[in-house]
């Protein structure tokens, strides 16, 4: 596909290798890079059934700074599944990229459009390079040539729906 070879968010979040990520989460809705700088800001829409979120560039809510945005594929799931459609893919007929998976097992997969293509994937596996933060993190491998920005804020968006169904 197309996106897989450009930043979603920024080009810069691309690597031509497998990219290992612990993501350690605290109550920020901002992203923030290792320079403490925002990369982008996540917006949950309050009205919407499908759990819909946008995500816009750095700390700006303004449409013409959308990126993406993340719904969920039904209102009834057992396993969590999301559709990401990027901003310029207004009529939102199909999605951009496919989230699917089980959050309590700490296993998900990012898919390229409805295709069998893995840009990422969430699990519990830790290798001898990685560093397990506590129960509450994870590790997800960002596939060479994708944005692990784009990535990262996904998993994001995936924690906060599943707070909200732990607490409902």
């Amino acid at each position: 596909m197309q996106n897989q070879q450009q930043g979603i968010i920024n080009p810069k979040y691309c690597a031509p290798h497998n990219v290992d990520l612990a993501i350690v989460r605290k109550d920020h809705r901002v992203l923030l890079d290792a320079a403490g700088e925002p990369v982008v800001t996540l917006r949950r829409k309050m009205t919407t059934t499908h759990d819909r979120w946008q995500v816009f560039r750095g700390e700006s809510m303004e449409m013409k700074d959308l990126i993406f945005s993340v719904k969920r594929s039904s209102f009834f799931q057992l396993k969590t599944k999301l559709d990401v459609f990027l901003a310029n893919n207004t009529k939102e007929q199909v999605c951009d990229f496919k989230v699917k998976g089980s959050w309590f097992e700490r296993s998900c997969v990012v898919n390229a459009g409805e295709s069998l293509t893995i840009v990422a994937q969430m699990h519990k596996k830790h290798t001898a390079q990685s560093i397990a933060f506590g129960k509450d993190n994870f590790m997800v491998t960002v596939y060479p040539n994708t944005d692990y920005a784009f990535i990262v804020a996904l998993i994001l968006i995936l924690d906060e729906i599943n707070q909200d169904k732990r607490q409902s």
